[in-house]
């Protein structure tokens, strides 16, 4: 494939004009005396605020969750705990989600003072943090905190299971005319501690504006887990589509030529990363190393056509999942909750 003729075609990787939308900013770091403001209202300020209410509880010997350390607790087992018996223990999470909420909605107040994100209508919050009743809950109170202030924007969480959004988001970033006569697409979400790659079914035929869009299939790798370089990754990330290229045949799901790519940083038009990507294992910021390019030369065509490829954001793939359901607003955000917070805004066109 040749890469600069066929992405001409179909767009520019992080674009700010995408089909249905405007991306008016995306990866904002907003700083204050204390350091970077998404640092309040992440995975890790939430566990440091569950600590700081256990320690009291340890010094007396009471704390109900014994040795074990916030950050070993997980979403799932705190979310037991929050409808269990053990009404101390939900207490002490119920106060853990109250400051975090505080800290959310304070972050974004922030935000909304910002030009590009004047107007916002509405926020949506994906992330990690968000697939738990606790995280359900921090953002329902952070939305109250807000309203009694007197803001006029709502928060929602996102509508897909953040783990497919960032599959289904990637359908967006494609010009509609290349997904027609298609059943679905290939897709990669890239994460600090994971890579997801999945066959996106676009159902189109049910929606055209693909809001019956699921994942029919998707393949987890956990590369923080082994000691892995940049060039690793990516070699068993393309390993990871042209299996699921395999299991489409036999499926007999039809894939579209294009792959569309979400990934940490502030992504150049060329496919290069500028900043952001200080998470991924190696160097993924050099001038040199550009992912769309590599997995184009990888997988040259599917279904006897040239493969696309484009890449964005990951806070704006996740956020174009839901698209389809933010029709009622001109203008709307998303902010993704898990190691750091990642943000984008959108004007619908």
């Amino acid at each position: 494939m040749a890469e600069d003729s066929t992405n001409a075609r179909i767009g520019h990787h992080g674009a700010d004009r995408l089909p249905s939308v405007d991306v008016d900013s995306y990866n904002l770091e907003l700083k204050d005396e204390d350091g970077f403001l998404g640092d309040r209202a992440s995975k890790g300020a939430f566990q440091a605020m569950l600590d700081a209410w256990r320690k009291p509880m340890k010094k007396s010997g009471d704390d109900p969750f014994g040795d074990k350390s916030s950050e070993g607790i997980s979403k799932k087992e705190l979310d037991k705990i929050l409808v269990g018996d053990d009404v101390e223990a939900a207490a002490v999470i119920h106060s853990a989600i109250e400051g975090f909420a505080q800290e959310l909605a304070r972050v974004v107040s922030r935000f909304l003072k910002l030009k590009a994100w004047i107007g916002t209508e509405r926020i949506v919050v994906g992330g990690g943090f968000r697939q738990s009743r606790l995280g359900e809950l921090a953002i329902a109170r952070a939305d109250i905190i807000l309203k009694a202030g007197g803001a006029k924007t709502g928060l929602t969480p996102i509508r897909f299971h953040p783990d497919e959004a960032g599959l289904i988001g990637c359908a967006h970033l494609a010009p509609p005319w290349i997904l027609e006569a298609y059943d679905g697409i290939l897709a990669i979400d890239i994460g600090g501690s994971n890579i997801r790659c999945g066959v996106v079914e676009l159902r189109l035929k049910k929606a055209t504006d693909l809001s019956k869009a699921s994942v029919w299939k998707s393949t987890l790798w956990r590369h923080a887990d082994q000691d892995v370089s940049r060039d690793g990754l990516v070699k068993k990330l393309i390993n990871m589509l042209k299996e699921l290229i395999e299991e489409a045949e036999t499926g007999s799901v039809k894939l579209a030529p294009f792959v569309g790519v979400a990934c940490p940083g502030v992504i150049n038009e060329d496919g290069t990363i500028e900043k952001g990507a200080q998470n991924l294992p190696g160097n993924w910021e050099s001038s040199r190393f550009n992912l769309p390019k590599a997995i184009a030369e990888s997988i040259t065509e599917i279904g006897g056509h040239d493969t696309a490829v484009l890449v964005h954001n990951d806070a704006v793939v996740q956020g174009l999942s839901e698209v389809p359901f933010m029709t009622d607003f001109r203008r709307w955000g998303i902010l993704t909750i898990g190691t750091g917070l990642g943000n984008a805004r959108f004007t619908n066109r």
